[in-house]
C-alpha cells in the first residue's frame, strides 16, 4: 500500500518561513504527479501547488511567488517552501500523489494525513 508521511508544520508569525515535506512509500509503486492541498475551517479543500515528474509546476493564484514546490524523485519526497506567510494562509496542508502498482495501469490518488499551518502573531 501507498504511504504518505507529511512534516514540516507548526506555528509561525506573519512574514515569515515553514518548509512542509511529504514522503511517500510502497513497495512497487511508481508515483506520478504529487501536490499540495489545504483546507482552512469552513472552507472547501483547495490545491495549492503541484508537480509532475518532470516539467513545470503549477501555483494557486494566492501564493505565487511566496511558495515553492519541489521534488526529490530518488527520494519520492516533494517539498513546500513557504515565505512571507500570511494569516489566510492557515490551514491543514494535505499531501497528494498519483500512483499505481507495477502490476497495474490504473493510477489512483492517496493523501496525506495532514499538518497543521498557523500564522499567527
Amino acid at each position: 500500500q501507498v504511504q504518505l508521511v507529511e512534516s514540516g508544520g507548526g506555528l509561525v508569525q506573519p512574514g515569515g518561513s515553514l518548509r512542509l515535506s511529504c514522503a511517500a512509500s510502497g513497495s512497487d509503486f511508481i508515483f506520478y504527479d504529487m501536490g499540495w492541498y489545504r483546507q482552512a475551517p469552513g472552507k472547501q479543500r483547495e490545491l495549492v501547488a503541484a508537480i509532475p515528474v518532470s516539467g513545470s509546476p503549477n501555483y494557486a493564484d494566492s501564493v505565487k511567488g511566496r511558495f515553492t514546490i519541489s521534488r526529490d524523485n530518488a527520494k519520492d519526497t516533494v517539498y513546500l517552501q513557504m515565505n512571507s506567510l500570511k494569516p489566510e494562509d492557515t490551514a491543514v496542508y494535505y499531501c497528494r500523489t498519483g500512483a499505481r502498482s507495477i502490476r497495474s495501469t490504473l493510477v489512483l490518488q492517496y493523501w496525506g494525513q495532514g499538518t497543521q499551518v498557523t500564522v499567527s502573531s
